[in-house]
């Protein structure tokens, strides 16, 4: 099963959720804003992504709180992913014990078709 995290109103996780209709692909959707990720989660994420690739930087999110002048490192960053789930990149997608990030339809096609 695929799971996408995200949220509605995001472009780039409407992109993978209309991908993934428009090829009869089932998936599960958890809302960020409904379910923040487990510590234990976003663990596993890090161990199979990149926490810099997880990480958004060019978000509101992360312009509102001012994290840039905390010039954080990779543990920085997996705390406030852990305790903030609107500074990651999105979609995050599960699937196959394998975890990506972000919407990119050539990755998806590869990936799922």
């Amino acid at each position: 099963m695929i799971k996408i995290y995200g949220i509605k109103t995001c472009g780039s996780v409407r992109n993978a959720l209309k991908f993934f209709k428009d090829n009869n692909i089932e998936v599960e959707f958890s809302d960020f804003k409904k379910e923040t990720p487990s510590a234990e989660k976003v663990k596993t994420w890090t161990q199979k992504a990149d926490v810099n690739i997880l990480f958004n930087s060019k978000g509101t999110k992360y312009k509102t709180l001012n994290l840039k002048e905390l010039n954080l490192d990779e543990n920085g960053k997996f705390e406030w992913l852990c305790k903030e789930p609107m500074l990651f990149k999105r979609p995050v997608i599960e699937y196959d014990n394998k975890v990506l990030v972000a919407w990119d339809e050539k990755v998806y096609k590869k990936t799922f078709l």
